[in-house]
């Protein structure tokens, strides 16, 4: 395996919609191997060090997410001389594929995941469903999943109504249901907002002996977003190949919140809902003086004023 990829920078980002998986695949042969699954999926490895990232992510979130248009294991590649097989999908497919399947069924067939000291499955929502089911493939793997489905079988989840299409696909065959398929995980962790109603419950049909659930509450429901922003899956990604994902070290990451607004701003909104006018006014006595944040300014002279017109009666 190579060990020195630090000089591994590609940049798709001018690419034409036409060149750009062609590019991709280009760059996967020479570093590695790249693999057509059919009409909707595909994988791109390169060959790094002994730490493996097994990404599963859809060519729309690569080019919102990314600067370079590239997958999300290409920077843990550059950053840590990581190696990176990257599945990608054309839409949110889950990857419920035949193709999918056999390309895994290969791999452990010819003693793909052995010649790694760490694997590492990641996604997020339908691409963390994925990472969840196929991590099966890599017994002793560890897995980080934000947010993920665990079926969409409406035998199972007939409470979740946000994909009425994708329910008619096939999660009952093979690498189907995702919290079975992470038995073989040395460790797993699922990340989910508990405001999110169907994120938690599906959180909660992966509680297992080896997974360790993280509640962000207030983050909302587009954590891959918002930790990408963040620029927290690196320091994540890290301490789960260094088997060190602790509440503690997890909290101590999650600081990053503190300057991030999007989640200031929710927070915010869920104490103004509440009426705990204590609790805006502290999150607005902290956010104003230390970020370009005007509405946290004036929603503290509005609570002051308040606080003020009712000393007076």
């Amino acid at each position: 395996m190579s060990e020195n990829m630090a000089q591994f920078a590609p940049d798709l980002s001018k690419c034409s919609a036409g060149e750009w998986l062609s590019d991709l695949r280009d760059i996967g042969q020479e570093h590695g191997f790249s693999v057509s699954l059919g009409r909707k999926h595909a994988g791109i490895f390169i060959d790094g060090n002994d730490t493996l990232l097994v990404s599963f992510e859809t060519i729309g979130g690569i080019k919102a997410l990314s600067e370079t248009h590239t997958p999300f294991g290409f920077d843990l590649v550059r950053s840590n001389g990581w190696s990176s097989l990257s599945l990608i999908s054309s839409g949110d497919t889950w990857f419920r594929d035949p193709m999918v399947y056999g390309f895994f069924d290969q791999l452990m067939d010819d003693g793909f995941f052995d010649e790694f000291e760490n694997v590492i499955f990641f996604g997020a929502g339908p691409a963390g469903y994925a990472a969840a089911a196929y991590s099966v493939a890599a017994p002793g793997a560890r897995v980080l999943t934000l947010q993920p489905q665990a079926t969409l079988d409406p035998r199972v989840t007939e409470w979740d109504d946000r994909f009425p299409e994708q329910r008619r696909m096939d999660f009952t065959s093979r690498y189907g249901y995702a919290p079975d398929m992470i038995d073989a995980a040395s460790a797993a962790y699922v990340i989910y907002d508990p405001h999110q109603m169907q994120d938690a419950m599906h959180s909660a049909l992966f509680e297992r002996r080896n997974v360790t659930r993280f509640r962000v509450p207030f983050m909302g429901g587009a954590l891959l977003n918002d930790f990408r922003t963040m620029d927290l899956l690196p320091s994540l990604l890290t301490a789960v190949a260094e088997d060190r994902l602790t509440t503690q070290t997890f909290a101590r990451l999650m600081r990053a919140r503190r300057q991030h607004m999007p989640y200031l701003r929710k927070l915010l909104a869920h104490t103004d809902r509440e009426q705990r006018l204590t609790l805006s006014r502290w999150i607005c006595a902290n956010v104003g003086p230390r970020m370009s944040a005007p509405r946290f300014r004036r929603r503290l002279e509005q609570i002051e004023a308040m606080d003020a017109a009712n000393a007076e009666v």
